[in-house]
């Protein structure tokens, strides 16, 4: 008589349902990680001809300096004037081997504009997100603790506020504030001028004023920084700060009312160890991914924060070759905004299907 074959205990390791749920989470990623690649060709591509639709750089930035016969000398040396099609095509093969081109307005290599221009508003975007969960984040366990009370509706109100001011306006009035009337904080720049020779003159430097400063152990240099940074963090921040109080604040009166925290409150936990121990972690798994989601609105907000801060990064730039109508600058600059905001979305996919098994389905 034949032994009847053991069945596997559920949960254990090795167990079809885990060999099920693991193929399942790496189909899942794999499909996310490939959608990268279509996420930024459509957003190259769009950029590309609708930069064109606007007229060729060469016209914008030497037109009114040459004559015609030196202007189609010019356009025929950089390739406009060859169909569009082959323009693209070419652009194409240029971008898939890492060659974004040369500014047309001054002649230097794009690659050379993102790394020199990048990391400062990569250190924005860090400012931005960090004053983001510190205020978003408590503020909206307040709301939530205090529901349909008084201190939510406030804060309900300040949200919607900071969501929907323009964040130029927040930059400005933040500028007229603490930087002209009190005094207290810089009004523009990254940092003092001569904090900014310092930093540049050490070693090695990696674009990272704050990473550079705390490099060189030079204390004021450090605090010098962060007086620079308060501003333009806070009014990037603030923009992200409000669509996070209302999501923790959702998500934690749910939370609050399901029956493990019931069951907590039946046997005498305290309100604010009930909030911040129970109820508290299940409600911030979605904000792992409206994150992802907001890097994409940091980048777009970072130009016009830079702009009004003078925060000399990506977004600076942008505006200044869109001006200009520089074709290569653009189109390099949005190819990497593009591949940030793709592979962040693909990094919070992967933490979000690790800690909430329910995404991969």
């Amino acid at each position: 008589m034949s032994a009847l074959p053991q069945e596997t205990a559920p949960g254990v390791v090795g167990s079809p349902a885990d060999a099920a749920a693991g193929h399942g989470l790496a189909r899942y990623l794999v499909i996310r990680f490939l959608l990268i690649i279509p996420t930024v060709f459509i957003l190259v591509s769009l950029v590309f001809f609708l930069m064109r639709a606007t007229g060729d750089p060469i016209s914008a930035a030497f037109g009114d300096r040459l004559t015609p016969d030196q202007l189609q000398a010019k356009l025929h040396q950089a390739g406009y004037d060859r169909p569009l099609l082959t323009q693209y095509l070419d652009y194409l093969k240029s971008l898939a081997t890492g060659d974004f081109g040369h500014t047309v307005t001054d002649n230097q290599p794009v690659t050379h504009v993102l790394g020199t221009y990048g990391a400062a508003t990569a250190e924005l975007a860090f400012y931005a997100l960090l004053v983001a969960l510190l205020v978003g984040v408590p503020l909206g366990m307040v709301a939530a603790s205090y529901r349909d009370r008084a201190p939510d509706a406030a804060l309900r109100l300040f949200a919607v506020l900071t969501y929907a001011t323009p964040v130029f306006f927040v930059g400005l009035l933040l500028k007229l504030v603490f930087a002209i009337q009190l005094g207290w904080l810089p009004a523009s720049g990254r940092a003092s001028t001569d904090v900014q020779l310092f930093l540049q003159n050490q070693t090695s430097t990696t674009g990272l004023y704050l990473v550079d400063a705390l490099r060189s152990g030079s204390g004021a240099a450090v605090a010098d920084v962060l007086k620079h940074a308060v501003l333009p963090g806070l009014a990037l921040g603030l923009l992200v700060a409000g669509i996070l109080l209302r999501l923790v604040r959702t998500n934690l009166i749910g939370t609050l009312n399901a029956d493990y925290v019931e069951a907590a409150r039946s046997r005498g936990v305290a309100p604010f160890r009930l909030v911040t121990r129970h109820a508290t972690r299940p409600a911030l798994i979605p904000v792992v991914t409206v994150l992802g989601l907001q890097v994409a609105g940091l980048l777009g907000g970072a130009v016009l924060t830079e702009k009004t801060f003078e925060w000399k990064g990506l977004g600076y730039e942008l505006a200044y070759y869109l001006t200009v109508r520089d074709f290569p600058a653009v189109q390099g600059i949005v190819a990497l905004c593009a591949v940030v905001v793709a592979v962040t979305n693909f990094l919070v996919d992967v933490v979000a299907a690790l800690i909430d098994p329910r995404v991969r389905y």
